[in-house]
């Protein structure tokens, strides 16, 4: 039909150009807005405006802004997912980050620190692997991004006492670990101020990744590596998963040549229609289609960030 949009993007134009395409198709207007502001000289201003739509009278942030957990209730996955969506376009400071903190404070459990998912998420559509109970315990995967976005931005609050306490102990504690909570305990590490003990803990989680292969680090044989227990098959983290940045901590613990096999298959998993795939188990269509935009901006960033050439 004359005049139809095209579903699949050129496959001679560039990384960038093909995933703008996959956005504008297909994306909520929150991740249409952080594409236009890391890769289109867009603004600041209209991202943290869509993302106010998300966000409730209680200070924390709902109505499936992190997609697995559906419903309009606030969350702490979902008021990780805003920090940093902040933190990503300097806006992680003032009275907004003030209410996110009194919000953080009211969730916490006795220990001080965050459950995966607070109780008031039932009744509501939530992934399976993301149980909801009445009691839950507090977990590394919700705290550590959380506290050391938060160190990293220089926010001082009273919640991150304790909060980083939990932390601490629970990265020098790990021993049997899977990816996202590792990746949970690199993103504490690389913001919190002590910078010597930071060093430290990531020298041995670094260990602890390659002698349990959390990496893997020949892409032509993710087969010779383990899918942790729960995850969905072939759900494998890669070198870049962890070392976000080239400045991260994790990023000490591969090689040069590691880390370019890794990003090298970043870049050759972007898929025809110009975005990246969701490797995580998909449970509702909702869910994966507004997962894979996050995906694919998180994506372009990374390779951007490690010097590949995306435009």
């Amino acid at each position: 039909m004359a005049g139809k949009p095209a579903e699949t993007p050129d496959p001679s134009a560039s990384p960038l150009a093909r995933a703008e395409h996959f956005v504008w198709l297909t994306a909520r207007v929150l991740e249409q807005r952080r594409f236009a502001y890391h890769f289109l000289r867009g603004g600041a201003d209209p991202v943290e405006a869509a993302l106010t739509a998300y966000l409730n009278e209680d200070g924390g942030y709902g109505h499936a802004l992190e997609p697995d957990l559906r419903g309009p209730v606030s969350q702490p996955l979902h008021t990780a997912h805003a920090l940093r969506v902040l933190d990503s376009i300097g806006r992680c400071g003032g009275l907004r980050v003030e209410r996110i903190c009194r919000y953080l404070t009211e969730v916490s459990t006795h220990d001080g620190a965050l459950p995966a998912v607070h109780p008031s998420q039932r009744g509501y559509p939530a992934a399976p692997f993301v149980p909801v109970v009445e009691d839950p315990p507090s977990e590394l995967l919700s705290t550590g991004p959380v506290v050391g976005l938060l160190h990293r931005n220089q926010v001082w609050h009273a919640w991150l006492f304790r909060a980083t306490e939990f932390c601490w102990a629970a990265v020098e504690a790990l021993e049997k670990s899977h990816p996202y909570e590792v990746q949970a305990a690199v993103a504490f590490l690389d913001g919190v101020p002590d910078r010597a003990r930071a060093q430290a803990a990531s020298d041995r989680l670094g260990r602890l990744v390659r002698e349990q292969r959390l990496a893997v680090l020949d892409p032509d044989r993710p087969e010779d590596y383990p899918v942790a227990d729960g995850y969905a098959p072939g759900e494998h983290h890669y070198p870049h998963d962890y070392a976000r940045v080239p400045d991260s901590l994790a990023r000490r613990w591969f090689t040069d040549e590691e880390m370019a096999r890794s990003l090298d298959h970043l870049a050759a998993s972007q898929e025809e229609d110009g975005g990246w795939p969701v490797t995580w188990r998909q449970w509702a269509p909702g869910s994966a289609l507004e997962s894979r935009p996050i995906v694919t901006v998180e994506a372009l960033r990374t390779l951007r960030a490690h010097g590949r050439a995306i435009a």
